[in-house]
Order: C-alpha cells, then sequence, then structure tokens
C-alpha cells in the first residue's frame, strides 16, 4: 500500500521560474488524482554550477481506492491529509518549498513544490519523498471514524547531474523486472562498457550479494531470500543510486 498510496500524490511539471515558491498548475485541478510525469519519465536533469528549478504538482485522491489499497481493508476511507515531511537524497545545496509553508494538504487538494539550488556535485542523485498520511478508518461498525497515520517512503524520482550521467540514465534508465518478484530479478539500464557495481541488500543495509559487470543488465538469483522489501543499489561512474523491490 505505501508505494500506491503515494504514488497517488505526486505530480509534476517543469517550472520555469529560479524560485522558492510554486503555483499549483491549473491543468491538474478537474483530475481525479495521480503522477504528472510518472518515475519513467521523472525529474529534469541539472548542470554542476547551474542554477536549477523544477515544481513537483500533485493531487491526491479524497478517499482510498482499490488501486491505492489492494487488499481493499482501507478502500473508501476517507483521506484527511498528507504532509511532505523531507525530499531525501537531493544533490548538495538543492533544497524544496511547498506553495503552503507547512506543505500539509487535505485530501482531494492538489499543490505543487518546488525543487532549486545549484550544485557542483557530478552524479546521479536518487530522490526519495517522505510523507506521513493521515486516513479516517471505521475501526468498529456505529463509532465516528478514527485517524490512522502512516509515515511512507516514495523512491524512484532522481536528479541527473552533468552531461554524460544525463545521455547515459536518461535514455537507458535503470529498471527492476518484474517487480515485485519471485524467482529472480533484472536489473537493466546499467552502463554497459562501463565497470558497475550492483549490490542487493535488505532495507537495513546489510549486504546480501554484489556483481560486477561490464554488461548493460544483470540478474539476482532471489530463491533463497525471504518474502519482503529489498533493496538495489547501483554504483558506477555517475555515482550510487537505490531501488525498492518486493520479493514474493
Amino acid at each position: 500500500m505505501k508505494k500506491l498510496l503515494l504514488s497517488a500524490l505526486f505530480a509534476m511539471t517543469y517550472g520555469l521560474s529560479w524560485g522558492q515558491s510554486c503555483t499549483p498548475g491549473t491543468n491538474f485541478v478537474d483530475s481525479t488524482y495521480g503522477i504528472w510525469p510518472d518515475t519513467t519519465q521523472n525529474l529534469p536533469p541539472a548542470d554542476p554550477n547551474v542554477s536549477y528549478s523544477t515544481d513537483i504538482n500533485f493531487k491526491v485522491p479524497s478517499t482510498v481506492t482499490a488501486e491505492i489499497d489492494p487488499s481493499g481493508q482501507f478502500v473508501g476511507s476517507v483521506i484527511q491529509q498528507f504532509t511532505i515531511d523531507a525530499v531525501q537524497g537531493l544533490p548538495p545545496g538543492f533544497d524544496f518549498a511547498c506553495n503552503i509553508s507547512n506543505c500539509t494538504y487535505l485530501g482531494g487538494a492538489n499543490g505543487c513544490a518546488n525543487l532549486y539550488g545549484t550544485t557542483d556535485s557530478v552524479a546521479v542523485f536518487p530522490v526519495t519523498v517522505d510523507i506521513t498520511a493521515t486516513v479516517l478508518v471505521v475501526l468498529f461498525p456505529g463509532l465516528p471514524p478514527t485517524p490512522v497515520t502512516q509515515t511512507v517512503s516514495f523512491d524512484g524520482y532522481k536528479i541527473v547531474v552533468g552531461s554524460g550521467g544525463t545521455i547515459d540514465q536518461v535514455i537507458n534508465p535503470l529498471s527492476l523486472q518484474p517487480n515485485p518478484a519471485a524467482a529472480t530479478i533484472e536489473v537493466a539500464g546499467l552502463f554497459a562498457g562501463g565497470s558497475s557495481v550492483v549490490t542487493l541488500r535488505d532495507l537495513s543495509g546489510k549486504t546480501i550479494e554484489v556483481l560486477q559487470t561490464n554488461a548493460s543488465s544483470v540478474t539476482f538469483d532471489l530463491s533463497k531470500l525471504a518474502s519482503g522489501s529489498y533493496l538495489i543499489e547501483l554504483t558506477d561512474t555517475f555515482g550510487t543510486q537505490q531501488q525498492k523491490f518486493v520479493k514474493l
């Protein structure tokens, strides 16, 4: 539910101003909810020592849907509000600012946040957005709904700083297939011709397996892993980035 819930919250358009504020895009007001664009299109690249600014637009649904919660446990529950707590992994010198000061939005609302700054670090920076969502859940029939909060994180976005990383990472972005995975998982989008170190970790950061390759993809055997969430970490000439996957 974590990733699907957060997927319903975030959307992106490109900002033209170099400021620390934004105005929610009017073209998203009539949308039910969603992300514009998704993590495949991703955040625009940045150049070192050049001012960067882009607006993230988002629209949260007013109630939990089956798409957000496939288990059906909270379907129909009112989404009271969500708060953007942090944007982790931004390049040094970057920051973010919401269009309202406390970054807290009601269910059904649309808003935006501006990512801005200047950096001299040339690398690929995986970006993780941390939020706290509050859902009104009827725990017992006949009683008023109870606010239930959940702190969740959404990864998959990244900012590529530097032209070399832009060409490789945008044309051939890192991908994990399938996800969720049962027996094996393929890590594709590696920089062919350059040395890549791909590490399989658990969520505590413990290393499970490390593969080094010059190929454009590698495959991990997951047959001995317990069900749960894990991380794939890629380190190459453009820096280090991580993506999360689920082992069935």
